[in-house]
């Protein structure tokens, strides 16, 4: 997120989230399930007619607070209507006697990028905004800004900073904001920030920090906001780490090297309501890690190396936990107790997970669940009651149709007439016209017959896309796990493998006929039927294992709305 966007919405109460979020719109009971209200219209629609890009409802409802910022743009809008009007009359005014002429001021803000500065200017004591951004800076000195103790701003990024002496901060009592990312900050000593008791945001992204101390942060009583992305960071500093920064309210520790979280690192974090832990390489999350986390609005686990999370973890989040993020941990199991609790949450996402059980009771205690994310778009199908599932199309369907797009609607028509009547055709004249060979002319009809099978896949694939038009998602389950779905999937595999089987035989017949022309290796009849019988023979069993033994290949024919197996789903 943008840095000028939390910026304003940082300040903003838990309470103010939680209001925003869970205003869900009461008339929802009276429409039944997969289906939601066009705003206090009596009318419904479809989960898949919700955030489609096309304005279905009649006062265009549904296409109405899609994007899954829980709240935040609300927010964010009202912030900016809210704010303070600028007076440009005095905009350009520097109120500042002394400042470097490579720098530009504006009342009481110095800006001084990319002047190639190597120390920290001399200005005049009442400035309180200093740019300091991409410049040469490698030390900061003991006391450098002692004598600015109006500065409320300081922003050193991408200084290739090197050394902050311990006292480098002293006399900074009015400082909110300190930026000091893109550096090459290896280490900083406990108490370096003791004089910023006024500081709020403190951001130390993109610096070499593998290892940090809970003294490092002492006098930060007033710190709501940390950011410390890609420092290298091993573990969080312990035993306790909001120890002296108990106002602590957002933390961001994406893309470290974090392995381990447990509660008593976490146990004077109480405030904390945002805790972005993407990236890191956590094995393990304890039962009772955020048991003291009683505020957490957002928990964001994704990219991680997480395998089992016990069936508690976020019981303690309940009545606070309103958006969570466990995608990509490829080998975690997910329980249904996982979701039982959380009642208030309204985002979930699930991507690049595979959920062997999978079934509607696991989602339906999130009541006020309104987007989901998942790694395959069936998935979607268990989750009817939320109002934005992604992804909802695999590139074949769509929550509207079995064929998402009028393209291949025509192309399975047009190609299951083809496919039958050409085959049907080359069969009857190769039956009326003698042949030179009768039994090369018997393969071609039998492989002809293969692919005939081919089209009447391809036809019944059309008639079921006609079927569910328009009402697809609410039948995909049933669709997908039907018999009629397994059987054409059967009988397309059948064509595809006996096609295969016989191009092979009658191609490697060709080539011996041609290397050895004066050479008796023409097949008789015998043994042209005993090559055709076994033939189909394999190409019926590779068909019918699948369907013989479903623990080992689960619904194989039924992953896609298609009934056939386009591409594996597993490693």
């Amino acid at each position: 997120m943008d840095v000028p966007v939390i910026i304003l919405l940082i300040g903003l109460s838990h309470s103010q989230m939680k209001v925003l979020v869970t205003g869900r719109v009461e008339v929802e009971a009276r429409c039944p399930l997969g289906h939601f209200p066009c705003g206090n219209m009596s009318e419904c629609l479809p989960q898949a007619l919700q955030c489609n890009g096309h304005k279905d409802c009649s006062n265009g409802a549904d296409e109405r607070r899609c994007g899954d910022n829980i709240g935040w743009a609300d927010l964010f809008g009202r912030t900016l209507q809210n704010a303070s009007p600028v007076n440009l009359y005095f905009l350009e005014e520097c109120y500042l006697q002394e400042y470097p002429e490579s720098c530009d001021c504006i009342q009481t803000d110095v800006e001084c990028v990319e002047v190639d500065l190597q120390d920290v200017p001399l200005l005049s004591p009442n400035v309180t905004w200093l740019s300091l951004r991409s410049n040469k800076i490698r030390v900061l000195s003991d006391f450098v800004f002692q004598e600015y103790p109006a500065l409320e701003r300081l922003f050193l990024q991408n200084n290739s900073l090197q050394v902050v002496s311990e006292h480098a901060f002293v006399g900074l009592h009015n400082l909110k904001r300190l930026f000091l990312s893109e550096n090459l900050i290896s280490s900083l000593s406990p108490g370096v920030f003791g004089d910023l008791n006024q500081l709020e945001w403190l951001m130390l992204d993109h610096n070499p920090l593998s290892i940090l101390s809970q003294d490092t942060f002492t006098g930060l009583q007033s710190l709501m906001y940390l950011s410390m992305v890609n420092t290298s960071l091993q573990q969080l500093p312990h035993p306790s780490f909001c120890q002296h920064m108990p106002a602590l309210d957002w933390l961001d520790l994406e893309g470290n090297q974090i392995q381990t979280l447990n509660y008593s690192i976490l146990k004077t974090c109480s405030k904390l309501e945002v805790l972005l832990l993407m990236d890191n390489r956590i094995r393990r999350v304890p039962e009772n890690t955020f048991q003291s986390l009683w505020k957490l609005a957002e928990l964001n686990l994704s990219t991680n190396r997480i395998k089992e999370l016990p069936k508690n973890t976020f019981k303690s989040l309940s009545k606070s936990l309103l958006k969570l993020n466990i995608s990509y941990n490829p080998f975690l199991r997910i329980h249904p107790s996982h979701f039982h609790h959380l009642t208030h949450l309204q985002s979930l996402a699930l991507e690049g997970i595979e959920i062997e059980d999978i079934h509607t009771k696991l989602f339906l205690p999130m009541k006020n669940l309104s987007h989901i994310y998942f790694k395959k778009f069936q998935y979607c199908s268990y989750a009817p009651h939320v109002r934005s599932c992604k992804p909802n199309t695999d590139g074949i369907s769509s929550f509207e149709d079995l064929l998402a797009n009028i393209v291949l609607r025509v192309s399975v028509w047009v190609m299951a007439f083809i496919t039958c009547f050409g085959n049907l055709l080359v069969i009857g004249m190769r039956s009326l016209i003698r042949a030179e060979n009768n039994l090369h002319a018997a393969c071609i009809k039998v492989l002809c017959c293969a692919d005939c099978l081919m089209g009447v896949y391809l036809f019944f694939v059309g008639v079921f896309d006609v079927k569910f038009r328009g009402q697809y998602n609410r039948n995909a389950l049933l669709w997908m796990e039907s018999i009629e779905c397994r059987t054409i999937g059967f009988l397309a595999m059948l064509s595809s493998e006996v096609s295969v089987l016989l191009l092979t035989y009658l191609t490697l017949e060709k080539f011996l006929v041609i290397v050895f022309p004066f050479s008796n290796l023409r097949p008789s009849k015998l043994q042209t039927g005993v090559v055709l019988a076994s033939i189909w023979l394999l190409g019926f069993i590779i068909a019918a294992v699948p369907l013989m033994n479903e623990n080992v290949f689960g619904n194989y024919y039924g992953r896609n709305g298609v009934c056939f197996p386009l591409h594996s789903d597993r490693p």
